[in-house]
């Protein structure tokens, strides 16, 4: 073969792999796009059928609840079956449970009628029901990241996943907005549009998306165990001494910045701030922009200045003044105002963890640790709605906030105890670009 044709069959390898992660782009944009167009409407749509703070917290958290259960059986089914097949499953299963919420008043009225319940109970149940199985079919980006590691090498594999991020936030500050506007029109009709857009990637990925596991990587991937996440794993973990405080500092940060982000658009529709639909999605809108510029300018300047524990003991110290203000906040402008040191604090102390858990164990170990941190972060995100609910129906904005707050001023605490003071455990060496990027190591599927 001469070295023209190999170059040629290289340079047509190349450019199928390019329109592949364009599509994948397309469809983890389109699928937050999604998720952001019901994110803002939810609490308004429960608290229309009379649902206190706490039952639309248990509403929220029923999904994170769905997720954690669901997310993992769909990885396992994607090794063995293919990604595209999962896909379709998972973005089918998000077209039909967005339906559901779109139909849910209409659906409900006709139910209350037949079964003689109320029809604020009818349409409640059937808002969980769609969330439960969302949150059941909803493993569309953990599949996406592993179709990308799929068709990358190690070489561009960053870059490649760096396109999940890039849609993610993409999505996140246009969907909320939509959400906003189009409930104007009902708070169905936010989620009858999102149905619409996941059937669009159900046929993109159908049409467009070919599979990226060959029958022979398949039946490799099958043969191999994969790391439970067990009780007896994190417990391991948690008494080793650098791996167990970052893994502390993980869950307590996850729990107060879950309870921020959960409880947001309830906390936003009451007093003293009241807004609209659409003025929590604008809001949301802001809040994606600046979590955008956090990730994308902020964390490379801070990391190239900084030691990575400092950062995240300062970062830890900016969450908890950012939420206590949050609790006190009078009015719209404050609290846009406040909004940048969460994000800017959330932001970095997320990526650092993640960076300064995978320079803690030996390189074999890091895919497993960071699924068990994975886990944790899950975890809050059940507990979290829950507790912010009920605090925010007991005591107002100041309940959540000043819980986190002194949550917050305990991780900055433990993080100055803890985490700066132990030793680096012994580890191998690692690449040499993940040194310099500070970077993670990527394990698919």
């Amino acid at each position: 073969m001469s070295t023209a044709t190999l170059n040629a069959g290289r340079s047509q390898a190349a450019g199928l792999d390019k329109r592949r992660l364009g599509t994948i782009f397309l469809i983890v944009f389109i699928d937050l796009m999604g998720f952001g167009l019901i994110l803002p409407l939810l609490p308004f749509y429960a608290e229309a059928y009379g649902a206190t703070a706490w039952v639309t917290g248990l509403l929220v958290a029923s999904y994170a609840a769905a997720q954690l259960v669901g997310a993992p059986v769909l990885g396992r089914l994607s090794d063995r079956y293919g990604r595209r097949p999962v896909l379709l499953l998972s973005i089918l299963g998000t077209s039909l449970s967005c339906l559901l919420l779109g139909t849910a008043e209409w659906i409900g009225q006709g139910l209350a009628a037949t079964l003689g319940f109320s029809v604020g109970v009818t349409v409640l149940a059937l808002l969980f029901v769609g969330r439960i199985l969302d949150g059941l079919t909803g493993g569309n980006i953990s599949v996406a990241q592993a179709y990308i590691a799929d068709v990358t090498d190690e070489s561009n594999r960053a870059k490649g996943l760096g396109l999940i991020g890039a849609a993610f936030g993409l999505g996140f500050i246009i969907g909320p907005a939509a959400g906003g506007l189009l409930s104007a029109y009902g708070y169905g009709t936010p989620a009858l549009v999102a149905a619409a857009l996941a059937l669009i990637n159900t046929l993109m990925v159908y049409f467009l998306l070919p599979e990226s596991l060959t029958p022979e990587r398949r039946a490799q991937l099958a043969g191999q165990p994969r790391p439970a996440v067990t009780w007896e794993a994190l417990v391991a973990a948690f008494r080793r001494p650098r791996v167990g405080a970052l893994f502390h500092v993980r869950f307590f940060f996850g729990l107060s910045f879950a309870m921020f982000q959960s409880i947001f658009a309830l906390y936003a529709a009451g007093a003293p701030l009241q807004l609209s639909a659409q003025s929590t999605g604008f809001v949301l809108t802001y809040v994606g922009f600046v979590t955008v510029l956090v990730q994308a300018v902020a964390i490379g300047q801070l990391t190239r200045r900084f030691r990575e524990p400092q950062l995240l003991l300062w970062s830890a110290i900016l969450m908890a003044f950012g939420l206590f203000a949050w609790g006190w906040t009078p009015n719209l402008a404050v609290l846009l105002l406040v909004l940048i040191p969460l994000s800017l604090g959330g932001g970095v102390m997320n990526t650092v963890i993640n960076s300064l858990l995978s320079k803690s164990v030996q390189r074999e170990e890091v895919g497993g640790t960071l699924g068990l941190s994975a886990s944790l972060e899950s975890l809050t995100r059940v507990i979290a709605p829950t507790v912010g609910g009920f605090l925010l129906g007991q005591f107002g904005p100041l309940g959540p906030g000043l819980f986190t707050g002194v949550v917050m001023v305990w991780v900055a605490t433990f993080i100055a105890r803890h985490v700066l003071r132990i030793p680096d455990e012994p580890r191998n060496r690692q690449p040499a670009e993940l040194e310099k990027q500070g970077g993670l190591p990527v394990s698919a599927g």
